[in-house]
């Protein structure tokens, strides 16, 4: 059976358009360390990235033992948003990608609406995406389930199968495949095996390398 032309692109967010994993991470380890849960950066990456907030939430829930404060939350996002909007940069080379994109794109990404469009905003990619943002909490469940790029691709109005999804976690790769689209893995930071083990059908470090990439893209059907 022959592969179906692209005909619309899906980005990830954190990690993919934003260089924001690193702020993340440190926030969210500093608050975790307060409550006396210590994790590294490799643990931080294999424990929670690109995971919802309410599944990272129940995992140090679940290491601790016990309840997390009741303001750990809204505590966590004031810090992270605090650090996004004094430190976040865009991907390296992802606007000059943006310039050149002739297929149509969107954005679905496991964080809140307004993560999301704080950091695209602080970035100056907010404009590019307006009325294109899609998040965990529009679907019942987030990544690693496919919900959330099959919303993207409904409300975008384009076929599953002709979706090309741009992911830096194993558990949006895996979405992605499980959404039956074609998932590019960008490794610039996380491992590339990791991205592969999950699925993903080619796996790039620069985002140069992106236009190529979606110009040889067929969308493999179901």
């Amino acid at each position: 059976m022959r592969g179906v032309p692209p005909g619309l692109v899906i980005f990830d967010c954190d990690g993919v358009l934003v260089d924001s994993e690193a702020i993340a991470n440190r926030v969210f380890a500093r608050m975790l360390a307060e409550q006396g849960l210590d994790i590294d950066d490799r643990q931080m990456d294999e424990l929670f990235l690109g995971r919802t907030m309410a599944h990272c939430l129940a995992l140090v829930v679940e290491r601790l033992g016990r309840p997390l404060p009741d303001d750990f939350e809204t505590e966590h996002d004031r810090h992270l948003f605090d650090a996004l909007a004094a430190e976040l940069a865009p991907i390296p080379g992802v606007a000059k990608v943006l310039d050149g994109l002739a297929l149509p794109s969107c954005v679905a990404s496991n964080g809140s609406p307004d993560k999301m469009r704080l950091s695209l905003d602080r970035v100056g990619l907010l404009r590019r995406f307006e009325g294109r943002l899609f998040s965990a909490a529009h679907v019942a469940r987030g990544k690693p389930a496919p919900d959330l790029f099959l919303h993207a691709a409904g409300r975008m109005g384009v076929a599953t199968a002709a979706c090309v999804v741009v992911e830096d976690s194993p558990a949006g790769v895996a979405a992605g495949v499980a959404a039956g689209m074609r998932v590019l893995g960008f490794a610039a930071r996380t491992p590339a095996m990791r991205l592969r083990e999950a699925g993903a059908h080619r796996v790039f470090t620069s985002m140069d390398a992106l236009p190529a990439l979606l110009e040889e893209s067929v969308a493999s059907p179901v």
